[in-house]
């Protein structure tokens, strides 16, 4: 029976600045975007050993997904969303991510409108 990974490594309010959006003005210029990452992962070995090679490097995570929202397009936060999951599992082999994107002022009388994902490896496949 294998073991449910229960360890995270949290990522909170990374505010970075991307087009993303329907209207054609927000196809036009960047704009915020709020990226939350829950970022499941066994960290026993690292937290026995005391050796930043027996974890998961957050820090260039975090680097990838600024570079992929900076250079991307996307019309829905759901594919976003979808897209910074599939990144993190498949290049950095993270075991499950819970993703939240956020868009800031996108809606009046709202601090910011988003979506939350939870993925794992079997939906990478």
């Amino acid at each position: 029976m294998t073991e449910q990974v229960s360890d995270r490594i949290l990522i909170r309010d990374l505010l970075v600045r991307g087009v993303i959006g329907l209207n054609a003005w927000e196809r036009k210029q960047k704009q915020d975007i709020l990226i939350n990452l829950t970022v499941f992962s066994d960290l026993r070995r690292a937290g026995a050993t005391d050796d930043v090679a027996n974890t998961l490097n957050y820090r260039s995570i975090t680097k990838a997904v600024i570079a992929l929202v900076e250079s991307s397009s996307f019309f829905l936060v759901e594919a976003l969303a979808s897209e910074i999951a599939r990144l993190a599992i498949v290049d950095f082999g993270v075991l499950r991510i819970v993703v939240r994107v956020e868009k800031p002022g996108a809606l009046r009388f709202a601090s910011s409108v988003g979506i939350e994902i939870d993925r794992s490896k079997v939906d990478f496949k």
